[in-house]
């Protein structure tokens, strides 16, 4: 049942503080409550220590809401939309205030959202069973906090639904955090009927999110594109935190992982990488470069020579299509400063996740096809 406003215990609770949470899940929140269309509200969670996430987490949550500026290109004309978020109803640190964050998901809490970072499924060895009791600490790790927080909700309250929905570009995100959890509560030893629990009754959403964050305002608030997509994989007893247009549930997400991770990741990894061999300018933008002939006439190529074909093969040639018409304006947004430098962290293991997949479904659907480009940026360093 979705409430029509966003009163009450929220019964949304967030891991993730930064600009993305703040212009995809807590925005989308926020326009699906006008209409009705919301869960609740969000309670946030404050991972780290970080001065920069401190001082967004004081403000995340203020009566007035914040900004999120959505620019770019629809149809190659320029607009620009201002909107105000105001789903966010509280926020908690995860170390200071775990007794609250504990209480919350044995109570109100049906979705669990998280954008953790690169990093943020590490688990440490810190962290043990000892944890669970009701007076210890927050653990260190994401994982082993959700585990806490999992047991908590088993002893209080079993039978009422909960969904997790990651939000970390990591394919099949849901089942591989689900694995995670179980493993880390089989290592803990945890009483069979609770791993039994997190197995048949916990909803491990695997979700796709699909939306170019660029800027950070301050003191919160951020600067996005106009396009969303949130792509859910479809199962039962999912609970969604609301029903908005770009909010889309799917008996295929495979098929929407294809084209993020295909066209648009591969499409920011080449033109970092292009980047990176012709020694461009430190602060070049996604938009530089595709206004400069040697980097987008090389990435033009790669996907219609080596990209589409696979697509081709898989069944989504139109789809695919579609989606890249609609790929270039977002890359020639002209409102967005999207650093090829904050593109280029992690270069060589996002290389490996956009790039190598590619290639080795080409060498069994396609192989005759040429895949120079993305073997020779492959082989770099």
């Amino acid at each position: 049942m979705l409430s029509p406003g966003l009163d009450g215990a929220p019964p949304i609770l967030q891991f993730g503080t930064g600009r993305f949470l703040q212009a995809h899940v807590d925005l989308l929140v926020s326009e699906a409550a006008e209409t009705g269309d919301a869960l609740g509200g969000i309670t946030v969670v404050q991972s780290t220590d970080h001065p920069a996430s401190t001082r967004r987490a004081r403000e995340l949550a203020r009566a007035q809401g914040f900004p999120v500026v959505l620019r770019g290109l629809v149809g190659g004309v320029p607009v620009e939309m201002q909107r105000t978020c105001r789903s966010v109803r509280e926020v908690l640190h995860a170390a200071a205030d775990w007794p609250a964050v504990r209480e919350r998901v044995r109570g109100p809490v049906r979705v669990i959202v998280s954008n953790t970072g690169d990093e943020g499924w590490a688990l440490s060895l810190r962290d043990g069973p000892a944890l669970l009791a009701d007076a210890a600490p927050a653990p260190e790790a994401f994982p082993a906090r959700l585990l806490v927080l999992l047991h908590d909700r088993w002893q209080a309250a079993p039978d009422a639904g909960l969904t997790l929905l990651p939000c970390e570009l990591v394919s099949r995100n849901g089942a591989v955090l689900g694995d995670l959890v179980v493993a880390l509560a089989r290592s803990w030893h945890c009483p069979p009927a609770f791993i039994d629990w997190l197995l048949g009754h916990v909803v491990w959403a695997s979700s796709l999110v699909d939306r170019i964050v660029a800027q950070a305002l301050e003191p919160v608030g951020a600067v996005a594109e106009p396009y969303a997509l949130w792509a859910v994989q479809a199962q039962p007893g999912l609970q969604l935190p609301c029903r908005h247009p770009a909010l889309i549930v799917t008996e295929d997400l495979a098929r929407h992982e294809r084209l993020k991770l295909f066209l648009l990741n591969l499409g920011h990894t080449m033109l970092a990488e292009l980047w990176r061999v012709l020694d461009r300018a430190p602060d070049m933008t996604v938009r530089q470069a595709m206004e400069d002939p040697a980097l987008r006439q090389p990435l033009e190529d790669t996907w219609q020579e080596e990209v589409l074909p696979v697509l081709a093969a898989l069944g989504q040639g139109d789809e695919a299509l579609v989606y890249l018409d609609g790929l270039r304006d977002r890359l020639l947004n002209p409102f967005l400063e999207h650093r090829l430098a904050d593109i280029a962290q992690h270069h060589a293991s996002k290389k490996a996740r956009r790039l190598l997949p590619v290639v080795e479904l080409a060498r069994r659907h396609v192989p005759a096809l040429s895949q120079s480009r993305l073997r020779t940026a492959l082989r770099t360093s």
